[in-house]
Formats: C-alpha cells, structure tokens, sequence
C-alpha cells in the first residue's frame, strides 16, 4: 500500500498519483544495470590511462544524484512550465554551441566540449531534448492558427541548430535531431510534398556527408568492407559478445574490456554482452522498448497537440540514443560513439537524459483541467 494517500495534494502527493509510475520502475532498473556495469567496465578503463581505477566511478556515482534529481525536479513541472523551461534552455544551448568553435577543446578530431566552472560540459547533448519540446511547441501554434508562422520558426531553429552541430563536426547528433524534428513536422500535418523534399533533402545530405567528412566516409567503408581499415573496437566489441554467450562469464571476469577505449561509455553494452550474457542484453533491450512505448501509449489519450508532439520527440530522443549505441556496438551501423541512456558514463550525457525524460514524466502524468488541454 502506498504511503501517499490519494486525498493528497501535496506537490509531492499529486505527482505520485499522476505520474507513470510503471515507467519510473523501469528507469530505475536501467539506472541499477548502468551502475553495476559502470564498477564492472570503467576499472580497466582507468588503469589503462594511469589513472585510479575507480575514478570514472567516482565521478559517475557523484553526477547520477544529481541527474536523478533533476529528472524527479522537472517531472513535477506542469506542461506551461516544461515550455517555459525549454525556451530558456535552447537559447543557453545555442549560446553555449555558438562559444564551443571559440573556447571548446578538441577530443578526437571533433570540438564538442566546452568547459564550465572545471567541469567539461557538452552543449550539444543539452540542445537536444530542448529543442524538440520548443519545435513541438512551435507546431503546436501553428496548428492552431494558421496565420502563426511557427512552422516557419521551426524551420529556422532546426537549420540554425543544425550548422552549429555540422561545425563541430557531429553528424550522428545531427541525424537524431533531424529525424525528432521530422518526426514532429509530420505528426503535425506537414504537406506530402514537403515529405517527400524532405526526404530526398535527407539522403542527399547523408551522401554529401560521405564526401564531405573523411571520418565519416572511413567509418562507412569500414561497416560496409571490414578488411578496408581499422576496425579494432567493433572487432573486440563482437568478440565480447561471442565469449558472453548466453549466460555470460559472470560480473568483473570479462576480458575484451581491457582492450576496448571506451568501453565504459561507447561500447558498455559490449561489456554486459560478454559479463551478463545475452539474456541481460535482451532485458536491456525489453526495459527501453518498454519505457518507449509505455510513453507513447500514454499520449494515446492526450488532447494537446503540444504535448503529443514534445513527448514524442523525446522519448523519440531516448529510443533513437539507445538503438544507435546497441546497433553499432553488434556492427549492425557504422559506429557512431553515442552514450547507452542511464547506463554509460558521461555527465552530461546524463544531465541531460535527466532533463529529457524528466519532461516526458511530466507531459505523460495524468494533469487536470487546463494543464491536459494545453493547445
């Protein structure tokens, strides 16, 4: 029996009676698996850079708190002041992209960081959820009055977001962005023609990317003939799951994580491969598809169109990370360096899952009155 009664109207009262609790159960299975696989897979890590081998504990164990309490803060949020929050969020996002080219520090060929009070922080993983909650909400009034430009505000916004991103350069960030933003524009009623443009707008992008970016263009030739380069961590990541089998080697006894970088962040899900087997895996798999779609069943009865659409886009966000992260880390993609949600190490990979679905919480909870017919 709950210890919150339902005549409750506390603050903390109402949010246990509205929010999806079914979906608070399976974040908290996800963040449980992300920190037995962070003690099993950053140790190694660690060691191999000289540095103490729980230091990436530490400072994951020190962040995720954090994190969690900001999703728990955000969810209490009502849908007026989710926009409100957004807004203010996706201007400080596109200030601090707009300062990474002058200040950032390059990590791998790429300038993604910029560093804040001693602290790294990537501006791009912020941008995201910000940014579909803000397009949604521009869709949103321009569904309800035509006259209202937001489509076109919308449109600006993503090709504004999307050069600041290509200036990096971050092409797999860009890809997520795009397809929340696609998404979006046609749950919103966007013209057939305008589908099918931007469509052939997006594979001629992809091409030109090719070209246009060498380290996209090995990462592809790579995927598609192994034997053309340096395919050193996809190769050790299959060989994680091949020892794991189904059962796995059991927590702390894998070994192909004493070879793999990044093996606490890009490549984690290689680690519960070979130490928890391909069960875990499955359940791994089971938990994400079933926040998403526990999510967009919610909207199913959501009368706001602002809400439908930003929700989308964020659990969209959630679903897409988690698939690019699995699907590269079994060769089914060309790698694509993108945290696992809730499990890899990253703080603002975190921070900013703890924002995005702090706001699906939010726009998911069962809200009263106005608050459930928000345009």
């Amino acid at each position: 029996m709950s210890a919150i009664a339902r005549t409750d109207r506390s603050i903390i009262g109402r949010w246990w009676w509205t929010v999806d609790r079914w979906t608070l159960g399976a974040l908290a299975l996800l963040v449980l698996i992300g920190a037995m696989l962070i003690l099993a897979a950053s140790p190694s890590v660690a060691e191999r850079i000289n540095l103490d081998g729980y230091h990436f504990v530490r400072r994951q164990f020190m962040i995720l708190p954090v994190a969690l309490m900001v999703m728990f803060g955000v969810s209490l949020l009502s849908p007026v002041q989710i926009r409100r929050l957004a807004v203010v969020g996706f201007l400080g996002s596109l200030i601090l992209l707009a300062a990474v080219p002058l200040f950032g520090s390059e990590v791998k060929g790429a300038t993604r960081w910029i560093s804040l009070g001693g602290l790294s922080v990537q501006p791009s993983e912020f941008a995201k959820p910000f940014f579909a909650v803000v397009s949604a909400w521009m869709f949103a009034e321009w569904r309800k009055d035509a006259e209202f430009p937001g489509h076109l505000v919308a449109i600006g916004l993503y090709l504004l977001l999307m050069l600041m991103l290509l200036a990096q350069p971050d092409l797999g960030m860009t890809v997520v962005v795009s397809v929340i933003w696609f998404g979006q524009f046609f749950l919103a009623g966007l013209p057939m023609i305008l589908v099918v443009s931007l469509i052939g707008l997006g594979i001629g992008g992809l091409i030109g990317a090719y070209f246009l970016f060498p380290h996209v263009s090995s990462r592809i030739d790579r995927f598609l003939d192994p034997a053309s380069g340096d395919s050193f961590q996809v190769d050790r990541s299959l060989e994680a799951f091949m020892n794991g089998g189904l059962f796995g080697t059991g927590p702390g006894e894998g070994t192909v994580k004493a070879n793999l970088p990044d093996a606490h962040a890009d490549f984690i899900f290689s680690v519960a491969g070979e130490e928890f087997g391909g069960i875990a895996c499955l359940v791994i798999i089971a938990l994400y598809a079933f926040v998403v779609l526990r999510g967009y069943a919610l909207l199913m009865s959501r009368n706001s169109l602002f809400v439908v659409l930003a929700a989308t886009g964020l659990l969209t966000q959630f679903a897409l990370q988690a698939l690019i992260h699995m699907a590269s880390a079994v060769s089914l993609m060309p790698a694509k360096g993108m945290t696992l949600p809730f499990v890899s190490y990253g703080g603002s990979s975190l921070l900013a899952l703890g924002i995005g679905m702090g706001m699906a919480l939010a726009l998911t909870r069962r809200h009263a009155g106005a608050e459930e017919d928000l345009p």
